[in-house]
């Protein structure tokens, strides 16, 4: 079966304190971006990059510096939300097939997660990463808080992976709706939604504090 990915690379650095877009940020040496884009290059069967138009010139000098071969992947503009941008990476990929949607700020993910992911997206329909929340969860309302049970939470990851055609047609049914993620379209148009444990490494990198954990964690994996 096909294996298609989509890298959603939408973000800013106003989070980051810096001018430079998160996914363009040097991470011990080599960009964010590609980083991430080099591990579904070695699992998938097709690759799909999704860059706000304004950043193509930057991307087209960062590829030329670190030598990416332009049939490694497809290059689509994005849209003016995270939906949108989705939408137009899905317009490049055919069913029948599966794919991995994935934030490009997620560069620690491991190949192993990813092929998990397409492998039991091929079983069930779909694959959403989750990991168990360690901390104290408080729900705040107004002025008001309450101790919820993290015992009935999880904290959910990409990549999510799913039946090319069912993705397609949940985003098609819910084009002008806002979700924070991908799983949440799919769920919407009356999909099940399987869960698979996630990497408490595969964190999204958003904060300074993300970019040096990041840093530290690839000195210890490969020291």
């Amino acid at each position: 079966m096909k294996k298609s990915a989509i890298i959603v690379a939408g973000g800013s650095g106003v989070r980051m304190g810096s001018d430079v877009p998160k996914q363009f940020l040097l991470l011990n040496d080599i960009p964010v971006l590609i980083r991430t884009l080099q591990l579904f290059h070695a699992v998938a069967d097709e690759v799909v990059l999704v860059l706000p138009q304004a950043h193509f010139d930057y991307w087209e000098k960062l590829r030329n510096q670190f030598s990416i071969n332009k049939t490694d992947y497809q290059l689509v503009a994005g849209g003016s939300s995270r939906t949108e941008s989705v939408i137009n990476g899905l317009e490049k990929v055919n069913s029948p097939g599966l794919v991995a949607i994935h934030d490009a700020v997620r560069p620690l993910v491991s190949k192993e997660l990813i092929s998990h992911a397409f492998e039991t997206a091929a079983k069930y329909g779909s694959a959403i990463p989750v990991i168990p929340v360690r901390e104290t969860l408080r729900k705040v309302e107004n002025s008001s808080s309450e101790v919820v049970d993290r015992e009935q939470h999880r904290l959910v990851q990409t990549p999510q992976c799913f039946d090319i055609e069912v993705i397609k047609n949940a985003y098609k049914q819910f084009s002008g709706t806002t979700f924070t993620d991908d799983a949440g379209v799919y769920e919407a148009a009356g999909n099940t939604v399987h869960l698979i444990e996630g990497e408490h490494s595969n964190i999204k990198i958003t904060f300074p504090a993300d970019l040096m954990f990041a840093s530290a964690w690839l000195n210890a994996r490969f020291s």
